[in-house]
């Protein structure tokens, strides 16, 4: 993929997210469309490269977004960096399918590591996102955590961060 137009994406699972798991309900609507507005911006701009880590909640949302936008922008390319081999090993069948329809209609999976779960495979997959963007999408709303250190981490490395604060949107 071509990192010169690249997009990665971090954020909350979804007990940090205003309509936790339900996906259905009006708050996570709106935060799509405010979502698919931004990413047409940036395909317009020349962004063609979207790197998602495929937690629950803020990441799969967002490769989601990404593949319905693919549908009218045919040269955006989804990447999905996977953490480690059994990313999804604990959870429940219903992400599973999800999770798994995700992978098989992206354009490249990426296994950041070739281990079974650890803290330090999530630091890994995190470290990879922001290394191979030049933005850094968050959605996030001030919570200390893993979306937080991957924030720090790309200021540090001089990335343009975009925070959309999932509370914020009306």
């Amino acid at each position: 993929m071509n990192k010169s137009l690249t997009i990665s994406f971090t954020g909350h699972r979804p007990n940090g997210l205003p309509w936790g798991y339900d996906e259905s309900s009006s708050k996570c609507k709106k935060f799509k469309k405010v979502l698919e507005k931004i990413l047409e911006k940036a395909i317009n701009l020349g962004y063609i490269s979207f790197i998602c880590g495929m937690a629950l909640g803020s990441d799969t949302i967002c490769a989601e977004v990404v593949l319905k936008l693919q549908k009218k922008y045919k040269q955006i390319k989804l990447e999905c960096a996977i953490p480690c081999l059994n990313q999804s090993i604990k959870w429940t069948n219903e992400a599973k399918i999800k999770y798994d329809k995700i992978l098989k209609k992206s354009n490249k999976v990426t296994f950041v590591t070739n281990e079974n779960y650890t803290f330090d495979c999530m630091q890994k997959r995190n470290k990879y996102l922001v290394d191979n963007c030049d933005i850094l999408i968050a959605i996030y709303s001030g919570k200390k955590g893993g979306t937080q250190s991957t924030i720090s981490y790309a200021n540090k490395t001089n990335k343009l961060v975009k925070i959309i604060n999932p509370f914020e949107i009306n």
